[in-house]
């Protein structure tokens, strides 16, 4: 056990929660403690948008998955994730910024109604177990190896659980955007460092590079078979649409101090994180090459410990040092966006519906009483899970949101003929459809993809639902005026 090592990590840590508290110090009302009071420059837009993808699965999950299978085996992240946040700030920014809301279920109760509000709010918040749960599992991993195994993988889970949630709850999303500006700046210049030492190692980059032709890992297009297509189409399309109706976006987005920054900054961060996702890839691949097969039988057995292994056994201290603050930096990151998003929107759009009528002050009690709650449900779901891959918990979160909260989403704020009947159909039809792919259901997705099967449904229920009940209505007023016509004729 390195004890040096350790307490950099501690030092960091506690930093991290002074920043937190001292944020939490400027929190006057749900406002500020849900996006920021609507404040951020675009500096800290970008780099808060950028650190919502960037976390476990970027360092340690997606790297292993390149080493093994190319670049086709990560469409759905990288590529998925950013972007997803390319395109909310191309197409979604600006237009949800200029309604001034808290949370994304506002938007449903807005355009739809309350029922739609709090079912996509319960979607919404459900496609967060997993991915907070892959956080913590790699917090709990973390802590395990940088304590040579004296602390247990659960018991690194409950520390790393504790030390997000304090500053979380104390600073709400104020403190997120302070931490994730330091936080992305440890990572950024500690992964490159690492990149170019483990490029040393393995003997130049043109050795990496040629490694990585060798073993045609560039390759990124499916074969051209029809089943292969569509499932290329239905990774992609998880992350890259599934997550645009997701509260930890729309909360970084909607944080900053006017549209033009809004949009901005989400496009420079999700253009950021789809480039430097490389870095952790590039790293891995100069493990295989110094490691040999030892690097390889670990991507396949137990790919979490890749690169923390080949920093531990390869790299000098101050090399592991950095490598543990980025690392640790990604992971805090993401988990304490993703631990505020769901509590918040349980809080405004399920609580408020239940108790009208909350002050301003027994909201935001409210919001922090949910933060700790949920964090309980997750580490215990996490513990549950233990042995699940961090890959698997995160793209498993938002096949959810795709068949359920997208359509409704992207039809309201550009089809002005979407209706509340058609929301409820499109739900209806894109989850039913879903579910029926289910493995344990059917063998229908073997053959096609069950959440490009459920989003194609959810299109088709949004447009039959809100055009069939309107053409009945124009079928039906013209006989009507013709009766009135007819009989006003006759009585003149």
């Amino acid at each position: 056990m390195n004890t040096i090592l350790i307490t950099s990590v501690v030092l960091y840590l506690l930093g991290t929660l002074g920043l937190g508290v001292w944020a939490g110090t400027r929190i006057k009302n749900t406002a500020d403690f849900a996006v920021a009071g609507r404040s951020l420059p675009l500096i800290m837009v970008i780099t808060t948008t950028f650190a919502t993808w960037f976390g476990a699965e970027t360092v340690m999950g997606i790297p292993a998955r390149f080493v093994q299978g190319g670049l086709n085996g990560l469409v759905e992240d990288p590529f998925g994730a950013g972007t997803c946040l390319i395109l909310v700030g191309l197409f979604f920014a600006a237009r949800l910024y200029k309604l001034n809301l808290l949370t994304i279920g506002d938007y449903y109760r807005a355009r739809y109604g309350k029922g739609i509000e709090v079912f996509c709010s319960v979607a919404i918040i459900l496609s967060y177990l997993g991915w907070v749960a892959a956080q913590i599992t790699a917090l709990g991993l973390v802590f395990s190896v940088l304590t040579g195994g004296a602390m247990s993988e659960t018991a690194g889970m409950i520390v790393g659980t504790l030390a997000v949630l304090i500053y979380v709850v104390v600073g709400g999303f104020l403190a997120v955007a302070i931490t994730d500006f330091i936080q992305m700046i440890v990572l950024v210049v500690g992964m490159s460092i690492i990149a170019v030492f483990s490029s040393q190692l393995a003997g130049g980059t043109d050795n990496v590079l040629h490694m990585i032709q060798q073993k045609d890992l560039w390759n990124f297009l499916p074969q051209a078979k029809f089943t292969d297509v569509v499932f290329f189409i239905g990774a992609a399309i998880t992350m890259m649409l599934g997550s645009i109706p997701q509260q930890d976006v729309y909360q970084r987005v909607m944080s900053a101090k006017d549209a033009p920054t809004a949009r901005t900054g989400a496009v420079i961060g999700g253009a950021s994180y789809i480039l430097f996702a490389f870095v952790p890839m590039f790293i891995v691949a100069c493990a295989v090459i110094v490691m040999g097969n030892e690097a390889m039988d670990l991507a396949k057995s137990d790919y979490q410990r890749v690169l923390p292994t080949f920093v531990m056994t390869r790299m000098p201290l101050v090399m592991q040092i950095l490598f543990f603050g980025a690392l640790l930096s990604a992971i805090k990151s993401t988990s304490s966006a993703t631990l505020l998003a769901p509590s918040t929107s349980f809080t405004e759009n399920i609580l408020k519906n239940l108790r009208p009528g909350m002050s301003d002050r027994q909201q935001l009690l409210a919001m922090r009483v949910t933060i700790v709650v949920f964090a309980a449900l997750v580490l215990a779901y996490a513990v549950a899970m233990k042995g699940t891959s961090i890959y698997e918990l995160v793209s498993s979160a938002y096949q959810v949101t795709l068949v359920g909260a997208f359509v409704p989403l992207v039809m309201g704020l550009y089809w002005k003929r979407a209706t509340t009947q058609g929301a409820v159909l499109s739900l209806v039809f894109g989850i039913a459809t879903w579910i029926l792919f289910f493995p344990q259901i059917t063998s229908l997705g073997e053959a096609f993809p069950g959440q490009l099967a459920g989003l194609l449904a959810a299109f088709a229920g949004m447009i039959v639902g809100s055009l069939l009940p309107q053409v009945l209505k124009n079928r039906h007023e013209p006989h009507k005026t013709a009766g009135r016509v007819d009989g006003s004729t006759a009585a003149g």
